[in-house]
């Protein structure tokens, strides 16, 4: 059997999820007040309809963030990445220059970011990941949590 890394990691910020869920609670607060009481919710309130959309909305953006994961998969012949629900990719070691897990800086967030000193950064949460540098020259940065246990297992593949 072929040693294998594998990692998947999700949105499990707290205050990230306090924010969300405080911020997703305004518009049913304005439905019960608008429809259910029958008392317009503010002084230029929105109209019933328009509170039923934001609040369809953002439950839809809730369950967006629940689905986002980072899954990493590394064995002797690829590392494969997985952010769903929007990117898959795969990088044969053929084509990779070079392959270290560092601690980086602040890359704007978490997610996908492009055009940082790390070329296209995929990460979900913290400051530890795996840069590779491709033959081609692109840069790629794949967080993860386990840097002791990717860092071994990248030296046993070197």
């Amino acid at each position: 059997m072929k040693a294998k890394f594998i990692e998947e990691q999700k949105m499990t910020q707290w205050w990230l999820w306090l924010l969300l869920l405080g911020v997703s609670v305004l518009p049913f607060v304005g439905i019960y007040q608008q429809v259910y009481r029958g008392e317009p919710w503010g002084d230029k309130p929105m109209s019933d309809l328009g509170l039923i959309i934001m609040a369809g909305f953002m439950v839809c953006l809730i369950l967006l963030f629940w689905s986002f994961k980072l899954k990493t998969q590394i064995d002797s012949q690829h590392i494969q990445i997985k952010f769903v629900p929007f990117v898959s990719r795969s990088f044969s070691w053929d084509d990779i220059k070079s392959a270290e897990v560092i601690k980086y800086g602040f890359v704007g967030g978490w997610g996908i970011r492009l055009g940082t000193q790390y070329g296209t950064v995929y990460n979900i949460k913290g400051n530890k990941g795996l840069a590779l540098e491709l033959k081609s020259g692109q840069k790629y940065l794949i967080g993860t949590q386990k840097e002791t246990e990717l860092r071994k297992f990248i030296e046993e593949l070197d």
